[in-house]
């Protein structure tokens, strides 16, 4: 059998591997602890108890009972009572609340008589989750509050307690929430968040150990290992730590499905198929990067900017489709957003390889694209120009 150098490149890749704690601090230390941090962050699943404040300029029976109605909701912390719509806006502003309920003056008198009155509240978007959880709280109770004062003035009308229904609520309505009926924020941010850490932090051992040969100028020993192939020498270098990438991906996979039993509708094997792509098209990534930029200090900058940026592009928290155009486009060159996709398909909605055939062959085609760089690469390799 020839001898291409393969093996030798592997063993001089895990020398490499074990001359530097970064490495194991990288592939290892940082994706574990970021995983476990995100599981015990929203381990309650929902948020609750979001500090709010009310402000009643009423001092009624009603507005009292508009106020308990308010503390009596799980979802949010009636923490403060301010007397003047400035006061509780200072207090947003302090970052001591993130909303608050106005009830007018004279609402009681007005409500009763059939003035209309309205009841005002303000959520502060800036932190979206909290902001969001508050509007939902407010808008409950000044929902419920409308259709009290309505059931009052028909009763004192002499309408019936049935007609009365019939007219305040005539549908009735049966809500499920479905693969996710606990509404669990954890089942939803944790694999996103944690895979996409994961995802950056194997884009940026990539570009790393690559890019460090160039450096230290021991790129043209590399390729001599390799017998001058550079698929050889690519090959040999990112096998080990493909490896314990892989590892580390099946891990969390068992910290999402087997200790934390998040949903699996699904199948496990593609998922965990899925992860194993997910690791090769991120080294990808990362050997494209290496390939258009081979400088160690330039090629980290723009892999921890792509990499920073797919949390936000890739429909994690704001769906792509309503993205501006020019910014849609980077969420199809992120390897987490396929990886996402397929953990909705399969986890959540248990849906079937079809549905996910397309981000399947995402992940296998993001490694091809970095294959047609390759030559570059190599010149880089034996020519190396460290710019610091």
């Amino acid at each position: 059998m020839a001898n291409t150098g393969f093996k030798d490149g592997v063993r001089r890749e895990i020398r490499r591997l074990g001359s530097r704690k970064m490495y194991i601090f990288g592939m290892l230390v940082v994706p574990l602890v970021m995983a476990f941090f995100f599981l015990d962050l929203l381990s309650p699943g929902l948020p609750n108890h979001v500090p709010t404040a009310v402000v009643d300029l009423d001092h009624s029976p009603m507005s009292r009972s508009v106020t308990q109605s308010l503390s009596a909701l799980q979802v949010i912390d009636l923490s403060e009572r301010c007397e003047s719509y400035d006061e509780a806006l200072d207090r947003v502003r302090q970052g001591k609340i993130f909303g608050f309920f106005v009830i007018p003056a004279d609402f009681e008198k007005n409500a009763l008589s059939g003035n209309e009155p309205t009841l005002e509240y303000y959520s502060n978007m800036t932190y979206f989750v909290p902001g969001t959880l508050a509007f939902k709280g407010f808008k409950t109770v000044a929902v419920a509050t409308s259709g009290g004062v309505v059931q009052q003035t028909l009763l004192s009308l002499g309408a019936t307690p049935g007609q009365i229904s019939s007219m305040v609520q005539p549908l009735s309505l049966d809500i499920y929430g479905l693969h996710n009926p606990w509404m669990s924020y954890s089942i939803y941010l944790c694999p996103s968040f944690t895979m996409a850490t994961f995802v950056l932090m194997i884009m940026l051992m990539t570009v790393f150990s690559i890019t460090i040969e160039i450096k230290d100028g021991t790129s043209p020993q590399w390729l001599d290992a390799a017998k001058g192939n550079i698929w050889v020498a690519l090959a040999s270098k990112l096998l080990p730590q493909t490896v314990i990438f892989a590892a580390t991906g099946i891990f969390i996979q068992w910290l999402f499905f087997g200790l934390s039993h998040f949903p699996l509708n699904g199948s496990l094997g593609w998922m965990l198929v899925a992860t194993l792509l997910a690791v090769v098209a991120s080294q990808g990534v990362g050997v494209f990067i290496c390939s258009v930029v081979p400088n160690p200090r330039l090629a980290l900058s723009l892999t921890s900017l792509f990499g920073i940026l797919s949390f936000s592009f890739t429909g994690f928290s704001f769906p792509v489709e309503s993205m501006y155009g020019f910014l849609a486009i980077f969420s199809y060159l992120a390897p987490i957003r396929y990886w996402f996709l397929i953990y909705i398909n399969e986890a959540l909605n248990g849906v079937g390889l079809y549905y996910s055939r397309y981000y399947f062959v995402a992940l296998i085609v993001l490694p091809l694209v970095a294959c047609t760089l390759l030559g570059r690469l190599r010149r880089a390799c034996l020519k190396p120009v460290y710019v610091p």
